[in-house]
């Protein structure tokens, strides 16, 4: 169970310049963030239907007199058509491109003179817009993003300025950093067939072909509010929210069964791999290690917690395993750890890496590494290192509760890859009944040689 919309994504903070232009920047935050607390003091939810087919959501939160306001749909960048990868994420920004009743920048305008704020942002599986304001302006909001579901206006004239936008983001985030292009060739060496081994942003000759038809056709088939869901949070009553909902987002027509999502399953892996960045611009090498891993949604019975409490022993930290064994311990590396990705429809990612330490060579860092892993039944799992790691998580949960954003995005991750409202309020329950079995049956399953991909990022002569 993933306790947050973690992972790559593409985020937009429109109005701040280039590098909060729409789209902008790769943000990679894994394992960021925890589930809410819902014990008897934590948040109650409200989960209704429209007659649209639209997914409603209400997390009451009393304390501010301010409302956060989101709209997930259901496809991000592993929807992208073969040969048309970056297309789910250029939407994203043509989004912002106005209908016939509110041109180019009127929403944006509209949100800033509130005091509110406002941003978006494409990850593979799910594709979210929001805005924070004033509790009495949430009509106004819905009325907004309501009218851009379904009345999109797009011009050859705005949509070829923005391919040359999104293209400037990728050069500025890919192609002039070497972590970033050591990260999209281990994606695409542990994803040999499914598309998260796509780059959300796209490949750079494909979306230079990308154009208006491409966003229309894309447009017309997930922006729908069948396959939508709305996340209220905040200082706002339920029936008031279900009622303005009904008002706004009611109105816009159905269009028939939800999409479905076609992709092709990852084989199982046979060889582990290896690839190699060497720039000059590189000033400090690293050493990454993926595995392919179940997901929240593809792994059986208790795997997908047990990962979460792995990834939390293992890596969490300066408390974590491989930080006290191979920084504290044995010199070797500067920084150590690890994160897991649950939060995924498909099979998915998990993470170890090593900073070494001056004089230490990457293939030193790897023995060490690889010994580390080795000793984890014996070395890392034991019952104190395993009630540490569970309070950790579920300790989190109390700061994700303080969030409205944080628990907008919770819901609306959990409810655009598939899962329930009843999954999220579990997590916590599934956490403290992880076992020591669970833990040693994950990592002898998923931290295997033939399931991974070794990287190395190194300063080039």
């Amino acid at each position: 169970m993933p306790r947050t919309p973690a992972g790559p994504s593409h985020i937009h903070a429109p109005g701040a310049g280039l590098i909060h232009a729409p789209g902008a920047g790769l943000i990679h935050a894994p394992g960021a963030g925890a589930r809410p607390d819902f014990s008897a003091d934590g948040p109650q939810v409200h989960s209704y239907v429209l007659d649209n087919g639209m997914d409603v959501v209400v997390v009451p939160d009393t304390r501010v007199p301010v409302a956060t306001h989101m709209v997930w749909y259901r496809n991000g960048s592993a929807d992208d058509p073969i040969g048309v990868s970056g297309i789910a994420h250029f939407l994203e920004h043509l989004m912002f491109k106005g209908t016939e009743q509110h041109p180019a920048g009127a929403f944006s305008k509209v949100v800033s003179e509130l005091g509110g704020q406002e941003n978006a942002f494409t990850s593979y599986d799910y594709t979210a817009y929001y805005q924070r304001v004033a509790k009495e302006h949430l009509g106004t909001m819905m009325g907004f993003e309501a009218d851009r579901m379904a009345n999109l206006r797009l011009s050859d004239e705005v949509v070829a300025p923005e391919r040359d936008v999104v293209l400037e983001e990728r050069r500025m985030r890919v192609e002039t950093d070497p972590a970033a292009q050591l990260s999209e060739a281990m994606a695409a060496s542990l994803f040999v067939h499914h598309p998260y081994g796509i780059p959300i942003i796209g490949w750079m000759h494909e979306i230079e072909a990308l154009d208006r038809t491409h966003a229309l056709d894309y447009y017309g088939r997930f922006y729908t509010p069948e396959n939508a869901i709305l996340v209220v949070a905040g200082d706002v009553v339920p029936d008031e929210v279900l009622r303005l909902a009904e008002g706004s987002y009611g109105r816009v027509a159905p269009r028939g069964a939800r999409p479905v999502r076609v992709r092709p399953r990852e084989p199982e892996p046979r060889a582990m791999r290896r690839v190699a960045v060497a720039d000059p611009r590189v000033e400090q090498p690293t050493l990454q290690r993926l595995y392919l891993a179940p997901s929240a949604l593809t792994g059986t019975g208790r795997e997908s917690v047990a990962l979460e409490v792995l990834a939390e022993l293992l890596g969490g930290g300066p408390t974590s395993y491989l930080y006290r064994r191979l920084v504290l311990d044995e010199g070797v590396a500067v920084n150590a750890g690890g994160w897991y990705m649950a939060s995924a429809i498909d099979e998915t990612r998990f993470s170890l890496y090593v900073v070494p330490a001056h004089g230490t060579s990457l293939e030193r860092a790897e023995e060490a590494l690889d010994a580390a892993i080795a000793a984890i039944p014996d070395a890392a799992l034991s019952e104190a290192a395993i009630t540490r790691a569970k309070t950790r998580l579920v300790a989190e949960t109390v700061y994700a509760s303080d969030s409205q954003t944080s628990l907008a995005r919770i819901f609306g991750a959990a409810l655009a890859i598939g899962e329930t409202v009843e999954d999220v309020k579990r997590w916590p329950a599934d956490v403290e009944a992880v076992t020591r079995e669970d833990l040693v049956d994950a990592a002898r399953r998923v931290l295997a040689p033939h399931r991974s991909v070794t990287g190395q990022l190194r300063k080039a002569s």
